[in-house]
């Protein structure tokens, strides 16, 4: 019983000292604050390349560029860094081994890559003649006509805005929107409605119409 005990321990022991050899040989390796812009050089105006992925070779972590095309991340020395865009090339950065400071900056400079497709022209009838005479020759029936009145009604229109989802083109539009509106008053404090006559006319305007009336009340009169 003690012999095992005894195993027990010094097996204990070496696995220990190996895990502390392994933390102190990851803690010696220096991490580096890695940042810098990420610019357009097609042109000599240098515009920023918002949301450009900058990620760590072999690691799968990393980060993206803001609106401004600035970027900040910790990495270590002989990293291999990838800058991805769409519309541009990707771009390999290797963290140099002989760094003194804990800090790196770089310009990143993206290079256009553009694919030219070829015209593709769709063609539904040979001419518009032929177009003129499937379109009179069409039976469009009152059934027909009836339904796209109601597919095109104000309520339908709403109903299908409250059940369908935004897909993420039109999240990423909302998002660049917003972006956008924070950039402009940037520096300075938003205009207040409460000030805006435009805005105090609809309102009372609304409020001649009955617009903030209950619906029971509408229903009673």
């Amino acid at each position: 019983m003690k012999r095992n005990l005894l195993a027990l321990f010094l097996m204990l022991f070496t696995l220990l000292g190996t895990l502390s050899a392994q933390v102190e040989e990851e803690s010696s390796e220096p991490l580096i604050q890695f940042s810098g812009m990420v610019l357009d050089g097609a042109t000599a105006q240098l515009y920023p390349v918002p949301y450009t992925n900058i990620l760590v070779k072999g690691e799968g972590r990393g980060t993206y560029s803001d609106f401004n095309g600035f970027f900040s991340l910790v990495v270590r020395q002989n990293d291999t860094i990838i800058f991805s865009a769409i519309g541009y090339k990707d771009v390999a950065v290797n963290i140099p081994d002989s760094l003194t400071d804990t800090r790196y900056s770089l310009v990143q400079l993206m290079s256009q890559d553009t694919i030219n497709l070829p015209e593709t022209v769709v063609f539904p009838w040979p001419s518009r003649e032929h177009f003129r005479l499937e379109f009179l020759a069409m039976d469009v029936s009152k059934e027909m006509q009836d339904r796209a009145m109601e597919n095109l009604a104000e309520e339908s229109l709403e109903k299908g805005r409250e059940i369908v989802m935004l897909d993420a083109n039109e999240h990423a539009d909302m998002y660049l929107r917003q972006q956008s509106r924070n950039n402009y008053y940037i520096g300075q404090t938003p205009p207040m409605n409460i000030f805006n006559p435009i805005a105090w006319k609809q309102f009372f305007d609304a409020w001649k119409r009955g617009d903030f009336k209950s619906k029971d009340k509408k229903d009673k009169k």
